[in-house]
């Protein structure tokens, strides 16, 4: 008899997925459009005005910001999990192609202007059940603006009164906006909205996508030459006890070089000299406040404006340098799926120039370990099961697994902090029950703008579209109010790297005898149960950066607490 789980997928979501994979088993293009009506039918969370006439503007922006720029001239996309995939389908070219990426998704595409093909690397089928509904959203989504803007007066639809910033108004009427919903189009779009609306205005949009290959064994065999890239680079990796975190590529360097912090008043110059007066009148704020915790935060955030900014190269190359002297080796991931990692020696670091934060005590025990942070740009989905299980396979010593985060929040707002010590997973249907090192008095210290909820339930969903708000509605009522797309994965490598055979299916699974660290901390950037207030209502901007480095400091805390200690007990022994 199977166990009784929550009903956590719709009819109408499940008929979506068997379509999506039942067309991409065909060896030729499969139209998009054919996959719109079944799209509109699962009345998406993400996506509530898809069967309407009106235009989504959130879910038009969520998707914008998950797919790059150049999907407005694209005609075909192909998925494949590596280089291989794609040379062996006839695409031996695809490494000289045009590298292109999303703005609030991090996975590799090339782009082919000449035949105006997409190839989207995939890790996963979760890349899948991320990519497909986006692209349909985005489709349907065009597709409204293309009619209204058909339908308006032709001289509405030149570039001279697109550029005059007093026809907005009249835009918004020929679309049936407000004039806001026009500005937040103007503000994603920049540089390249006229020619955008001008390319809407001139056809529709027929995408046609393929995948290349769908076997489990290349999404292993892409995972296996991810981590071939790196132990290449960094041998040391499989000699070394480990600790595991899944975070972002920004967090960890920040707290642990000191380079912001000591290039402050550089970084205040910089908003001066180029008239970000709100960031400007934020920082007068945060010196006047004694009892603030957001100096570094703040930082930070002008860092990662600065490094990405054209012309500062040098800030860049300065910043790496840095890293080097202090033990921290950064891999990009090249050949297959897009997942950068960092590697910290931890006997390295410099107590000197960490976060004020993290300076708990004497560090200088650390000139002593021979242990290793591995900080991977956290992947989507199954894809951190691959990855996982591959670290677990080829290094010496795992001594925790810290997950860090982008949730949504059913009982919270955004820029809360979720720490779940259980988690229900839609892949395995397996309930997780452990021992989250974590609690809300490990994080209220550092936590500024947000609260932080412990003892949450968390459900691992199979994608971000794949929620509608009757199935939220049951889940919440389970008790489950952290939505998110790792978790689940995660404690299912978890639970094979303590047991004897491959994680169970539909179990209640208890993993509190593992004999390390599992820390999961989870920041909430959607409401989905408050329509409209998605991923593509807006932005976590520098409020996002609190609840972010919140949970950077204490999973720093908490691997100087373990290693110390396990230095003592080496010590005695």
């Amino acid at each position: 008899m199977e166990r009784k789980v929550p009903r956590t997928v719709s009819e109408e979501i499940e008929l979506y997925e068997r379509t999506i994979y039942s067309l991409l088993r065909s060896t030729v293009d499969v139209q998009l459009r054919t996959l719109e009506e079944v799209h509109a039918s699962t009345n998406s969370t993400l996506h509530p005005k898809a069967r309407s006439s009106a235009i989504d503007i959130s879910a038009l922006v969520y998707t914008w910001l998950r797919l790059p720029s150049c999907i407005v001239d694209v005609e075909r996309v192909v998925m494949g999990q590596n280089e291989d995939t794609f040379t062996k389908n006839g695409y031996a070219n695809v490494t000289n192609w045009q590298s292109v990426r999303a703005a609030a998704r991090r996975r590799r595409f090339s782009y082919d202007a000449h035949h105006q093909t997409l190839a989207a690397f995939i890790a996963s089928r979760s890349d899948i059940d991320d990519l497909v509904p986006s692209l349909v959203a985005f489709q349907i989504e065009w597709n409204k603006l293309h009619y209204y803007l058909k339908a308006a007066p032709k001289q509405h639809t030149t570039p001279e009164f697109l550029a005059d910033v007093d026809n907005v108004r009249l835009l918004a009427e020929d679309l049936a906006l407000i004039p806001e919903d026009i500005n937040r189009l103007q503000t994603i779009w920049g540089e390249m909205f006229i020619d955008i609306i001008l390319k809407i205005c001139s056809r529709k949009m027929n995408l046609r996508i393929q995948l290349l290959n769908g076997s489990l064994t290349q999404y292993w065999r892409a995972t296996r030459i991810w981590w071939e890239n790196i132990e290449e680079q960094l041998p040391i990796l499989s000699q070394r006890p480990v600790y595991f975190i899944s975070s972002n590529t920004h967090t960890f360097v920040n707290l642990i070089s000191g380079f912001a912090l000591e290039k402050q008043q550089d970084l205040i110059r910089f908003l001066q000299k180029n008239g970000m007066d709100d960031l400007l009148a934020e920082w007068q704020v945060i010196k006047t406040d004694t009892d603030n915790n957001s100096v570094e935060n703040f930082l930070y955030y002008i860092l990662k404006k600065v490094e990405q900014t054209p012309g500062c190269e040098e800030w860049n190359l300065a910043h790496q340098e840095i890293l080097q002297q202090i033990g921290v080796r950064q891999v990009p991931s090249v050949h297959s799926f897009d997942v950068e990692a960092q590697v910290v020696e931890l006997s390295k670091i410099d107590p000197d120039r960490l976060d004020p934060r993290v300076r708990d005590g004497d560090l200088t025990f650390l000139r002593r370990s021979d242990a290793l942070l591995l900080n991977i740009d956290y992947p989507l989905g199954i894809a951190a099961y691959n990855i996982l299980r591959m670290v677990a396979e080829n290094t010496d010593n795992v001594l925790g697994i810290y997950i860090m985060g982008k949730a949504a929040t059913l009982n919270g707002v955004r820029g809360d902090m979720m720490i779940p010590n259980v988690v229900q997973d839609e892949h395995s249907l397996n309930t997780y029950l452990f021992n989250n090192v974590f609690e809300g008095s490990d994080l209220s210290p550092y936590l500024k703008y947000g609260t932080v909820l412990d003892n949450q339930k968390a459900l691992s969903v199979l994608g971000t579209f794949m929620q509608n708000s009757r199935i939220m509605d049951v889940v919440y009522r389970e008790g489950y109010t952290d939505v998110e797309m790792e978790a689940g994965p995660y404690l299912s490598a978890v639970c094979e790297m303590i047991r004897p055979k491959r994680h169970p299916y539909n179990e209640i699974v208890n993993l509190y005898s593992a004999p390390f660290d599992i820390g999961i901390l989870h920041y909430a950037s959607d409401t989905p149960l408050s329509k409209g207030h998605n991923l593509g209502a807006g932005a976590l901007s520098y409020a996002g950066m609190d609840p972010t480095y919140a949970a950077g400091v204490v999973i720093l805390n908490r691997i100087f607490e373990i290693e110390r200690a396990r230095l003592s007990r080496q010590a005695r022994s």
